[in-house]
């Protein structure tokens, strides 16, 4: 990969292994002053590796890494004052006020920035004499924040910035983190907040087992999921779906009776859907059209157990109705569930695209990225 001038961070096929196991296979990609770039993928996908060595603290396998055009692995003190770092939970004295925290801190740094204006970036100063157990956990957040950019970085590492927000002060976060953005900073972030990465990130790159399965805008990135989302709920007693589905252009998902329908030609396949239920005189359960998110693109690409299925996959086999009590997926060329054996509706309500609420993390498992549980001391920090 050949680096731009502007680069601020610059990685070439990195690798790193844990005994037997590869965290990082092979990662390239470059971060401009001025951009926020957010690493995203599940637990174990090698995002804290990554940042870790970044930051000069874990040693890579192989691979080219360069932070400010310094080797972050040989680099010394004056590399230290030039990145900020903002771990989830910094462990902070809870005894010391506000003011005391980002003085202590800042007495590390040769020109740390002034502590007021700090103070006030993360928007503390009514509490700048408050001590920090007396805090709510969102403050203690901004806390960090304010502790990680102590030392004016050029290049900061955000590891998720807002948890414990409420939903304004999430959205002061994300202006913070444009605001640095702004300053020439290059910023890396790292959440598991889909809705932060899509409203704060230039660039996104997705990592799926150690290596970056997407990159690019979060625009470019949707736009691979299709312009529009079908999501619906098929009849009741229903004994085929073949003339249903089998004219639609888009690819279909489906789990129960619930369907998705991803496509570039939404008005058409629409039209068709509307058109059959109305000859029938039936309704489509929850019949919703939505423009794909980061998160549902982001989910395609890191899930393993998707189920893409579309008629033209078999042709000539009809794709019929699922079977509900068997959790059966819906699924071209099975045999057909009958419409005297189709188990009732219960009630429940669809799932639709769209509407997971704003904070709503993934569910990956523990707070963090433990590239490695396999971590078996085989480097420290370097």
């Amino acid at each position: 990969m050949c680096a731009t001038v502007s680069a601020a961070v610059v990685v070439d096929r990195l690798v790193k292994d844990y005994g037997a196991a590869r965290a990082v296979d092979g990662v390239s990609f470059e971060v401009d002053r001025g951009e926020v770039f957010a690493l995203l993928g599940p637990n174990g996908a090698g995002k804290s590796s990554i940042v870790e060595i970044l930051e000069g603290h874990r040693e890579r396998t192989s691979g080219t890494v360069r932070v400010l055009d310094t080797d972050p692995a040989t680099a010394g003190s004056d590399f230290r004052e030039r990145i900020g770092i903002v771990l989830q939970s910094s462990g902070i004295d809870p005894e010391l006020t506000v003011r005391e925290a980002v003085d202590f801190y800042g007495a590390a740094y040769r020109r740390p920035a002034a502590t007021d204006e700090l103070i006030e970036l993360v928007e503390l100063q009514d509490k700048a004499d408050s001590r920090v157990s007396t805090l709510s956990g969102g403050q203690q957040r901004r806390i960090d924040l304010a502790l990680g950019l102590v030392g004016d970085p050029e290049v900061v590492f955000l590891d998720e910035p807002t948890t414990g927000f409420d939903p304004a002060a999430r959205r002061r976060g994300w202006e913070l983190v444009e605001r640095l953005a702004s300053q020439q900073r290059a910023v890396i972030l790292t959440t598991h907040y889909l809705d932060e990465a899509e409203a704060l990130a230039d660039r996104v790159a997705v990592l799926a087992k150690g290596r970056i399965v997407a990159e690019g805008t979060p625009a470019q990135l949707r736009a691979r999921a299709g312009s529009a989302l079908i999501s619906f709920v098929l009849p009741d007693h229903l004994d085929t779906a073949a003339d249903l589905l089998s004219p639609l252009k888009g690819e279909i998902v489906g789990r129960q009776r619930s369907v998705q329908i991803t496509t570039d030609a939404p008005t058409a396949d629409l039209a068709h859907l509307t058109g059959w239920a109305q000859q029938r005189g039936l309704e489509l359960e929850g019949l919703t059209v939505t423009k794909p998110s980061l998160e549902d693109v982001y989910l395609a690409l890191v899930a393993d157990d998707a189920d893409p299925l579309h008629p033209a996959d078999a042709p000539g086999q009809a794709v019929e109705a699922p079977d509900k009590a068997n959790n059966a997926p819906l699924r071209a060329g099975e045999p057909s569930v009958r419409a005297d054996e189709a188990p009732s509706q219960t009630g429940e309500a669809p799932e639709k695209a769209g509407e997971s609420p704003e904070q709503s993390a993934l569910d990956t498992g523990d707070e963090g990225d433990e590239d490695a549980d396999a971590e078996d001391g085989s480097d420290g920090a370097s």
